[in-house]
């Protein structure tokens, strides 16, 4: 993605897991983005089920007529763990291989608040991000500063050499989903100068997904 100005977003992948929470605005915020995508038409990419948060972001999309497609696992798709699926579903053998699809079929990335199959899931693709695998923007989308004590561990990183500040950049905050994607599409990705010669072109995962 090479851009100096906002440019079109199509497939919104959403990260985010099965549980509830005690705050009933995680709950209003997530059905929020369900209803702002429809609004924006965009169409939701998610890890599929039915429960918790998944399941009101899912249905907010589909009820308002977003696609929706979910990438599972065959592993979870043949026990009752999520629940039912909304939307199109595709199968695949892992984890790694759900994440890798993901990243194909979307065109930016939110992370709602969740747990620990979340984080992992966005340190991985803020990673890619960093060494330029993938040019696609990610938000946080912070309701109630639900990450706020996460950024400020990623600046004491910063303060400490672990991370360049360019690294920082990578990631896009606002507590509204309004406010998010209109950040996620105006986002320009940075570079040192190192990160931007990489050439990721002939990965053998990469061809392996094109001819998937």
């Amino acid at each position: 993605m090479d851009k100096t100005s906002s440019y079109r977003l199509i497939n919104i992948c959403v990260f985010y897991g099965s549980s509830s929470s005690k705050d009933v605005e995680f709950e209003e915020a997530t059905k929020n983005l369900g209803k702002v995508l429809v609004e924006k038409i965009m169409h939701l990419v998610y890890g599929g089920g039915n429960l918790g948060l998944m399941g009101f972001v899912s249905k907010a999309a589909h009820e308002g007529g977003s696609q929706v497609l979910s990438i599972i696992p065959k592993a979870l798709a043949s026990c009752d763990i999520i629940e039912d699926t909304i939307g199109e579903v595709k199968i695949v053998s892992s984890m790694h291989e759900r994440k890798a699809e993901m990243l194909d079929h979307a065109d930016a990335f939110i992370v709602l608040p969740s747990g620990l199959g979340t984080l992992e899931e966005l340190f991985e693709v803020t990673s890619w991000a960093q060494l330029k695998i993938h040019q696609k923007p990610i938000g946080l989308l912070n309701v109630n500063g639900f990450y706020d004590s996460l950024l400020s561990f990623l600046d004491y990183s910063i303060e400490k050499g672990f991370i360049s500040p360019l690294a920082q950049r990578i990631l896009v905050t606002a507590s509204t989903a309004h406010q998010l994607i209109e950040q996620l599409e105006a986002f320009v990705p940075q570079y040192d100068h190192e990160t931007s010669q990489l050439d990721w072109s002939n990965d053998e995962c990469s061809k392996r997904r094109r001819l998937d």
